[in-house]
């Protein structure tokens, strides 16, 4: 999906600093940010950690889920914004659709892994109970040269 509406490249900018910090720790840079836009307040931040918390679902989506929904003390964020800088997983697809986040605004796609777009396609199942809008590409070349940068030092 192309994006054809502004997004606060402020929101975006705090995912990709998220991001920069996980890539600085040997984590896959991904950043991640909740935001009600309802009042414009940053409810949570993360980049991934897998190889910190030796945990293959500390990814920077499920992160961000969780720590908003201890901050609001509740199991959902409807009306919520997540920005992510590359497309979701299967896994964090699914799991920004059990949030029930309003939005899902993402910036490179990911053609091998991505859950969105791509792949499962999450949002498009019949037993997908909730699918948020979608606007992906946002910063997209950003985040490309952030992953590829990354990933070209270590092969």
């Amino acid at each position: 999906m192309s994006v054809t509406r502004d997004f606060s490249s402020d929101f975006m900018a705090l995912a990709f600093a998220e991001a920069e910090a996980a890539g600085a720790r040997g984590e896959v840079p991904i950043g991640a940010v909740i935001v009600d836009p309802a009042t414009g307040e940053v409810l949570a931040t993360a980049g991934n950690e897998t190889e910190a918390r030796h945990d293959p679902t500390a990814h920077a989506e499920i992160l961000v889920i969780r720590a908003a929904a201890a901050k609001i003390a509740a199991p959902r964020l409807a009306g919520c914004d997540l920005y992510v800088t590359l497309e979701p997983c299967a896994m964090c697809a699914t799991a920004a659709s059990f949030a029930r986040l309003r939005r899902v605004i993402f910036g490179a796609y990911d053609p091998k892994g991505g859950g969105i777009e791509h792949g499962a396609r999450i949002f498009e199942q019949p037993t997908c109970h909730h699918r948020p809008e979608v606007v992906g590409g946002v910063a997209a070349s950003r985040a490309e040269a952030l992953l590829k940068g990354f990933f070209a030092v270590r092969r």
